[in-house]
């Protein structure tokens, strides 16, 4: 699943899952990390059958403050 995928998929109503994050205030690239030079987001989801799944997905690119956008907006689609 690509960036794209799960924020049409979260657009269209649907529920993907619970959402668990944690937040640290101290670090604005929480939930990201550069992978020769591409920023990825990572996150875990929870099932309604009690199964979790971590989910990582390339951001598509190479600038930290692009990247903090695309995960803002991707964890909040995700909510």
């Amino acid at each position: 699943m690509t960036y794209e995928d799960i924020l049409q998929f979260a657009g269209g109503g649907a529920t993907i899952g619970n959402l668990a994050v944690r937040v640290n205030e101290k670090n604005p690239n929480h939930h990201l990390w550069n992978n020769r030079g591409t920023w990825w987001c990572h996150f875990t989801l929870h099932y309604p059958d009690y199964t979790s799944e971590r989910i990582r997905v390339s951001l598509k690119t190479n600038d930290v403050e692009e990247a903090r956008s695309r995960r803002d907006e991707l964890l909040d689609a995700v909510r």
